[in-house]
């Protein structure tokens, strides 16, 4: 093993159709019209020194060493901003060029440290490789004078010199390093899009500086670590670099936070984790990131995680650590007693979205196969599930339609219910980047987020809609389509059943659908309503986005209808550019959807009661399967407080914190008698849990994820098991133990059996998954490289099905005990319910969760920023600190869930989606008022939480 080498040309490829041939130092090669010449030649295998280019940007032409000489031209123009022309002689290594390139590079060394054997890049410097390249052996100007190396010159202090900026948590800023290339500038302004950095003063006066002249962690920088990549010198240096030291091997794998799968390089040194580098192959991310997958790692190695096994009796005892042999004995006992007791389907498993595809099909494999029922869930029910009702209707398929890719011929971006930039920030920076190019935007959404108006981006149109009015709005966005003849009537006719688009025309078409009496009735105004309807009907390619703002409603599955409804009505679909495209929360959401984690559907989201589908696994797995579905989550809680429910296999989910109605689960889980949970730490389930299982990070583990674009990609263990066994592992064990004859050696051979017993999934292996590098599903002998963009020539379904979406206000109501409306959502640096994240520097971003108000609101109640509130609904109560801020609307707040010490799940209510029980979590009645103190409700859950978490120590031997 060694490190992954990735070739950097200097300049973007250019995306002409057309050829150009020239010629390089005596070599003859073809590029793309638009081609630099520095690409060209690096295209040749001829490197041109250089060190203010790079293929992640633009091209600059600063640094004036990659000049070359052109036969016919004069001067010596500089090969990363001259294009190739046909016929063109370049020449890279003249007397005359390497003359100019020595002397450029002794300015430049003249006003640099000379420390470079302890350096924290020595060994991967640019400025260092470059100066060998050139030739350079002295520096004939010496270092006195003007410089910004020493902080005192001749005994007086030098104001040119600026100390170290440490601030940010995960790396550092040493301007004495800095030759001004601008490539950090740039980064942060054409691959991220934030504008944190700027070039201050001129000429032998410029330093990068973030924002006005401010540290990094008070500047707008979000730590996405692009101006880290690109910087060529130690001036941006990881602090894991620093203290570890240079890594020696790297191993190339995927994210496992949000669903746009970023792929990433993490080098090693030996068993130790120095840095993840985003990796340019990579399709979902093309070698950008943002702060979590970046740095946010050191979970992994945190004190509380748990590596030992351990049982107790109740759940008001202390921990006890056991063997893996003595957990999993114990735990299959417990379960075969528990059935014996009280029948087969009085126990139940949840996968968990963050586990790998093989882990999640396993588990599903252990209940319907081990537990002989279907009692099982997944947290994607409780986040996408009517996305996968509402595309399957409509489309025929329950996935998104795009590939990320796609964004880049987007010429109307559409964002219902979503965050990107906070949630899925690195497909964000790639959606602003083309935002920036001229594509339009409307956002609908209660809250002004960050990409309605930001650094050179402003939406064209935001319908800050009443939470709980997504049906109404997007309906009537259909109205002004279809009453102003803006329908694709060609589209339709050919991929859609026209009697149906007819009858649901019809409908939208009634005064109760316009604009008029909708804006009235969800606070937006009309005008606004039929212009973002005429942009995105008429304004060229029409891409529409969405979240858990559309999903977690008690009419998620009717507003995701309403969204395929629109795409289909304007010819939206089956090409690039275009589409319905679900923004996926975690990292697997898609592929526990994918491997059957719901209580009524196998895998391949083939329902539990098709004798065909089922006699594919009964003679595989060898025992009869049940044909009727189990329990979703809240039914087996429900169950429980009755009394026929009673044990719980729980992988990598914290239900008690991420579910809804927070009392409700915390009472379903304290009736159960054995509950299991398998994490990396004691979450807060595990306060009520009788067994704990260690898990495993993505670090340690073989493996697949299914991102938010359905693309399958390989997750590589690059260190060992820190408590012994992967995942996958422990649930085979556990099987063994209830008597299955299970004998995976490797993961490559569970995703054998899911090949071949899923459709969508049956030309995916290992194998394929290295010579290809991803494939998005299906992937089959119909598609065998993937399916890039869905519904090309049509729908799976056949026809495209046009479905009414009647509007039906949600049983939420405010009143006069209640006259707010509370929505929750994600902040940047955090990451669902916060297990991971809380565990890492990150919390010097996001320390508490913070309760957003209105100012309007929060006058009219006495309050001030900062001040702690108490937050009341009819389920709950909580406190926490007020932000005032009008990014909500009056009448709306808002609060993340990422602290369990606000457990704003407590909060929210039971009501759910009508098709799916998705919960409602972006609507609940609250009050807010003034509080001088946590609610009873937070005092007793802290009391019950250390009391739980007490862990027995062993007796010293006498």
């Amino acid at each position: 093993m060694g490190l992954i080498q990735e070739i950097d040309y200097g300049t973007p490829a250019s995306t002409s159709e057309k050829q150009v041939t020239l010629t390089v130092d005596g070599f003859t090669v073809t590029v793309p019209e638009g081609t630099s010449i520095m690409r060209a030649s690096m295209e040749a295998g001829i490197a041109i020194p250089k060190l203010c280019a790079t293929d992640m940007v633009d091209a600059f032409g600063s640094c004036r060493l990659c000049l070359v000489e052109i036969d016919g031209r004069n001067g010596t123009p500089s090969s990363c901003t001259t294009p190739v022309a046909p016929g063109m002689v370049v020449h890279t290594q003249t007397g005359r060029l390497k003359d100019i390139r020595r002397g450029v590079m002794e300015l430049y060394i003249s006003d640099h440290p000379l420390d470079c054997l302890t350096c924290a890049a020595n060994g991967d410097c640019e400025l260092q490789t470059q100066a060998g390249v050139v030739g350079l052996r002295d520096v004939r100007y010496g270092y006195e004078g003007d410089n910004h190396v020493f902080k005192k010159n001749d005994g007086a202090e030098n104001f040119k010199w600026m100390a170290k900026d440490e601030s940010n948590p995960y790396f550092t800023y040493d301007p004495s390093k800095c030759i001004v290339c601008s490539r950090c500038v740039r980064a942060c302004e054409e691959v991220q899009g934030t504008f944190a950095l700027t070039i201050e003063g001129r000429g032998f006066e410029s330093r990068v500086s973030p924002g006005m002249h401010q540290l990094f962690i008070d500047s707008e920088c979000v730590s996405c670590g692009a101006c880290v990549q690109a910087c060529p010198t130690a001036t941006l240096s990881e602090k894991s670099v620093i203290k570890i030291g240079q890594p020696e091997h790297s191993v190339v794998t995927t994210c496992a936070y949000c669903g746009v799968g970023c792929s990433f390089k993490a080098e090693m040194r030996g068993d130790e984790l120095v840095r993840m580098v985003p990796y340019k192959d990579g399709k979902a991310n093309r070698g950008h990131s943002c702060v979590k997958g970046r740095f946010a790692y050191g979970y992994s190695t945190h004190k509380e995680r748990i590596l030992n096994p351990m049982i107790r009796e109740k759940v008001t005892d202390p921990w006890r650590e056991v063997s893996w042999e003595e957990a999993l004995t114990h735990t299959a006992s417990e379960f075969r007693r528990i059935q014996y007791q009280y029948g087969r389907t009085s126990i139940g498993g949840i996968t968990s979205s963050r586990c790998t595809n093989e882990e999640t099909y396993l588990v599903q494999k252990l209940i319907r196969q081990g537990f002989r029922n279907n009692n099982v869930d997944t947290c994607a029910r409780v986040c996408h599930s009517p996305t996968g009702y509402g595309l399957g209707q409509t489309f025929g398929t329950s996935a998104g339609t795009q590939d990320f890719d796609s964004i880049e011929q987007t010429d109307v971006v559409m964002i219902i219910g979503a965050n990107p930039t906070d949630a899925h920030p690195v497909f964000a920076s790639r959606m602003k980047k083309r935002l920036r190019k001229g594509a339009k935007l409307i956002v609908l959404d209660p809250r002004r987020t960050d990409i309605v108006r930001s650094a050179h981006i402003e939406a064209q149109h935001h319908l800050p809609l009443k939470p709980g009015t997504n049906v109404a709005v997007v309906t009537a966005l259909a109205h002004v389509i279809v009453t102003e003849g803006l329908f694709d009537e060609a589209f339709i006719r050919e991929r859609c059943d026209w009697d149906e688009f007819q009858d649901w025309a019809s409908f939208v078409a009634l005064p109760e659908n316009s604009p008029e009496v909708v804006g009235q009735l969800a606070n937006v105004d009309p005008e606004e309503i039929r212009s973002a309807a005429r942009l995105f009907a008429t304004g060229g390619n029409g891409a529409i986005y969405y979240g858990l703002g559309v999903t977690e409603h008690s009419q998620g599955s009717t507003t995701v209808i309403a969204i395929a409804n629109l795409a289909m009505a304007t010819g939206n679909i089956g090409r690039p550019g275009v589409g319905v495209n679900p923004l996926r929360g975690q990292n697997n959401v898609q592929g526990s959807c994918d491997m059957g984690s719901f209580p009524h559907e196998l895998p391949g989201y083939r329902h539990v009661s098709g004798d065909a589908v089922r006699d594919i696994y009964e003679s595989l797995w060898g025992v009869k399967l049940d044909d009727e579905p189990g329990l979703r989550i809240p039914n087996m809680l429900d169950a429980a407080v009755d009394g026929s429910f009673k044990g719980l296999y729980v992988q990598g989910e914290d239900i008690l914190q991420s579910d809804p109605d927070t009392k409700h689960v915390a009472a379903g889980l304290a009736a159960m008698e054995c509950v299991v949970v398998h994490d990396l730490f004691l979450n807060e389930t595990a306060n009520y849990a009788h067994v704990f299982l260690p898990g495993s990070t993505f670090l340690e583990k073989d493996g697949t994820f299914t991102n938010a674009e359905r693309r399958i990609n390989r997750v590589r263990k690059v260190m060992a098991p820190k408590a012994g066994l992967a995942d996958w592992e422990v649930t085979q064990k556990l099987a063994q133990a209830m008597g299955l004859a299970w004998n995976y050696q490797h993961p490559s051979e569970i995703m054998d059996e899911i090949a071949k017993t899923t459709p969508s999934f049956a030309k995916v292996s290992y194998d394929y998954l290295e010579r290809m590098g991803s494939v998005q599903w299906p992937c089959n002998e119909q598609a065998p490289e993937g399916t890039p963009i869905m519904h090309i020539s049509g729908f799976v379904r056949g026809k495209g099905k046009f479905i009414r979406t009647e509007y039906v206000a949600t049983d939420e109501r405010t009143g006069p005990r209640f006259p707010l409306l509370l929505t929750t959502g994600r902040i940047l640096s955090q990451y669902n319910v916060g297990a991971q994240t809380r565990r890492t520097d990150n919390v010097v971003w996001h320390s508490e969760d913070r309760l957003e108000i209105h100012p309007h609101d929060a006058e009219n109640r006495g309050l001030r920023d900062g001040d702690w509130v108490r937050l009341t609904s009819r389920s709950g109560d909580t406190t926490l600190r007020a932000l005032v801020t009008d990014k909500v609307s009056p009448g709306v707040v808002y609060t993340t869930f990422h602290h369990p010490d606000t457990q704003a799940n407590v909060i929210t209510t039971d009501f759910s989606d009508w098709a799916t029980n998705c919960p409602e979590y972006k609507v609940t009645a609250v009050q807010v008022g003034a509080s001088n103190g946590p609610s009873e409700w937070q005092l007793d859950y802290d009391e019950q939480a250390r009391n739980s978490r007490r862990i027995a120590t062993l007796e010293a031997a006498e």
